[in-house]
């Protein structure tokens, strides 16, 4: 099996939910599981400050734009509707669409273009709306 196989493997997992999948081909096996499912969980703030931390949900690079030269997806100050992407986070060179659940307005952005994030790092925190 190769790269590009697994690849399709990973996208099948997130299209439809999956969270393991194995597959047996000649004589090799190859199990993908996955703790929490592509979105990330979003865990209430601490309460000095009202508000709701979006996490990463997996390891990988946090991207906050589509592509290189492309505007960010959001901005400090942008309210942002459940469903909205808020940035990618790359693992294994599959894009992971980080959204929103709630709706509220980006406060702050926790993680720095590029930067290499854990699975569970706060990457925005959001004021509800």
């Amino acid at each position: 099996m190769d790269l590009e196989e697994i690849k399709k493997l990973c996208a099948l997992m997130r299209e439809e939910e999956l969270i393991e999948l194995t597959v047996e081909e000649e004589g090799r096996r190859i199990t993908l599981r996955r703790a929490e499912g592509t979105r990330a969980p979003i865990l209430p703030q601490a309460p000095k400050e009202e508000g709701m931390l979006v996490r990463s949900p997996v390891v990988g690079t946090f991207w906050l734009r589509p592509a290189p030269g492309e505007s960010p997806f959001v901005k400090v100050g942008d309210p942002v509707q459940p469903g909205q992407v808020l940035c990618i986070v790359e693992s294994m060179k599959v894009m992971n669409e980080v959204r929103a659940e709630t709706a509220g307005v980006v406060e702050e952005i926790l993680a720095e273009e590029g930067d290499p994030v854990e699975y569970g790092q706060p990457l925005f925190r959001l004021r509800l709306a």
